[in-house]
């Protein structure tokens, strides 16, 4: 059972005054207003890196979508935001099977489906629903896709994981991030990778550093900054495409 299904089992942060509480499946939820927030799906990523001779199995959209699908029946969000980078490229919309595009015109159909622009997706296709928009502000809270470190701040664009020392050995889990006064999401996307949140690129973002809350089999787990570890070398400055 996930969290989304078991409500005593959530995790809760707060941002701005407002209670969020994280989810298993990598989204966000805001029952107060009724707000469902994922972020980088990267649909049709798998058919973009076979295009380029890269075989992956082409089910990430698939699998990508019903998580969110599940997500929307049992919660019943009035809005869905989705955080930039919901489709891996800009042709993704041609490689895009007829099936996933009925879902994904059923899931925009259903609520108020916001799609804020990415670097990978700045047009999401008009045909598929939903309204795009650069920023969104909601309350105290903000949304858009690339941090700027602003208070009330959502984005996603870092693909946040945390590495956890435990009985031995270490785990490396997809996670958010959060200081309290702004959040970096995961990515949601099946084949999505992810960055270490004591990387030099988190550090504009959270200058006094951040917690993490990494994502389980069926709940998050808050991680302190001090029981964080790095991926590699120290500051962990090494590149990272984005």
């Amino acid at each position: 059972m996930t969290a989304a299904a078991n409500q005593s089992a959530q995790t809760l942060l707060h941002l701005a005054g407002e209670m969020l509480s994280p989810l298993p499946e990598g989204a966000l939820w805001w029952e107060a207003q009724r707000v469902l927030v994922v972020s980088d799906l990267h649909l049709e990523k798998g058919s973009n890196y076979a295009a380029a001779g890269q075989m992956l199995p082409p089910y990430d959209t698939s699998a990508t979508l019903a998580r969110v699908e599940k997500l929307c029946a049992w919660l019943r969000p009035e809005t869905v935001i989705s955080l930039g980078d919901s489709f891996h490229d800009r042709r993704s919309e041609s490689r895009l099977p007829p099936v996933y595009a009925e879902r994904i015109r059923a899931l925009t159909a259903a609520q108020d489906w916001v799609w804020v622009e990415g670097n990978h997706d700045p047009d999401p296709p008009a045909h598929l629903g939903g309204r795009a928009t650069k920023v969104l502000r909601l309350g105290p809270l903000v949304f858009r896709h690339e941090p700027t470190g602003e208070a009330g701040e959502v984005a996603g664009h870092l693909h946040p994981v945390a590495k956890v020392a435990g009985r031995g050995r270490s785990v490396r889990r997809r996670c958010f991030a959060s200081d309290g006064a702004r959040l970096v999401m995961p990515a949601m996307g099946a084949f999505a990778g992810g960055l270490n949140v004591l990387h030099d690129a988190f550090r504009p973002v959270f200058p006094e550093g951040c917690m993490a809350f990494a994502i389980g089999e069926a709940r998050v787990y808050g991680v302190s900054r001090r029981n964080l570890l790095p991926d590699g070398g120290a500051g962990g400055s090494g590149k990272w495409r984005l």
